[in-house]
């Protein structure tokens, strides 16, 4: 049975973390993601390699190569079973394996640099303890951009989250991580409403960072 170093990475990688795979695989949230990434990545230059840290089954690197058909995509995964299919997934839609580390953020270790890190909806769900190691990998990771798209709050909470404690917080995640490295700058930031019309998404915040 596999140790992990928090309570919060054991909570994702077991059953619950099973459970959230059946529950985020439909057609519409990945219509919602790619018009998500149009707007994130319309505000960078070029783009040829992505990681994706916690991507589940995939759908955020299934938007980024519907728009970018010939960037290169990899991801880190703590579920075995979103691995898996995403595995499957990507296979089946292209033709070829994809790079998929199946482990704990806080275990893996950057192997090569990409041109954009990403990271969306698993920043809330890390120890807060973890996160400035997660901003040095994330920072590491990349050699031009980094994508954030979390609950943002301007002070540190934590909140319930389908019953459980201590598995989602909220905080300013971009301006941490540009404090932390003088050579970020913001290029450009927004938000998805749960209401939205035609692409709703889960009152989420993004943010585009770029080292210059």
């Amino acid at each position: 049975m596999s140790t992990f170093k928090t309570e919060q990475e054991a909570f994702w990688h077991g059953q619950f973390g099973d459970d959230y795979v059946a529950r985020n695989k439909s057609q519409e949230l990945l219509s919602s993601k790619v018009a998500l990434f149009a707007k994130i990545l319309g505000r960078a230059k070029v783009v040829n390699s992505a990681i994706e840290f916690g991507s589940n089954i995939g759908l955020n690197l299934f938007a980024v190569k519907t728009l970018l058909p010939n960037c290169e995509v990899s991801s880190i995964e703590i579920n075995e079973k979103a691995a898996g299919e995403l595995k499957e997934r990507y296979s089946h839609a292209y033709g070829e394996d994809i790079r998929v580390y199946n482990q704990s953020i806080l275990e893996w270790d950057v192997d090569y640099q990409r041109e954009l890190s990403i990271i969306s909806g698993v920043l809330i769900h890390i120890n807060p303890d973890e996160l400035k190691a997660v901003y040095k990998k994330l920072y590491d990771a990349s050699t031009k951009y980094i994508s954030i798209c979390e609950y943002y709050n301007p002070t540190p909470v934590e909140v319930t989250y389908r019953g459980h404690e201590g598995k989602l917080f909220k905080r300013d995640w971009a301006g941490e991580i540009l404090d932390m490295y003088p050579d970020l700058r913001l290029v450009d930031y927004g938000f998805v409403y749960h209401r939205d019309n035609i692409f709703p998404q889960d009152d989420a915040t993004w943010f585009l960072l770029e080292k210059i």
